[in-house]
């Protein structure tokens, strides 16, 4: 009965994950962000310089539409991201259901240290006058 009790308390945040990113790309499927009404990036706000992050929205938006290079314009890193982060939620699912087990992604060490800075230079390049193309 415990180990009943455990497995479906497991479940909860695996379920609630899944609604919770169903919902958000229902929205972002629908409204544009581009369009506004969304919320807006508060570093972008402050600061007029965009984050990693600045451009996920409308990224989003156009991967829902099939625009993949739109997508791609508005924040490359989020669209190389996303497989990675599907596969993530995915193996996480198959565990907490008792599904079959998929294999474990461990990245190298050497892209674990490669990628904050990675991180950072597509930040700060993006901000730059010949960053351009990587600006949303």
């Amino acid at each position: 009965m415990i180990a009943a009790v455990t497995r479906a308390s497991s479940r909860v945040p695996v379920v609630a994950t899944g609604i919770g990113v169903a919902a958000a790309a229902v929205v972002l499927r629908v409204g544009d962000p581009a369009a506004g009404g969304f919320p807006r990036c508060p570093f972008h706000a402050a600061t007029g310089l965009y984050c990693p992050g600045c451009g996920s929205q409308r990224g989003l938006h156009a991967l829902l539409t099939g625009d993949i290079p739109a997508a791609f314009g508005y924040n490359a890193f989020m669209v190389l991201a996303l497989p990675f982060l599907f596969y993530v939620y995915v193996s996480w699912a198959a565990r907490s259901f008792d599904g079959p087990a998929l294999p474990t992604m461990h990245p190298p060490v050497w892209f674990l240290k490669v990628l904050p800075p990675l991180v950072m230079a597509f930040w700060v390049t993006r901000n730059l006058p010949f960053g351009h193309a990587l600006a949303p």
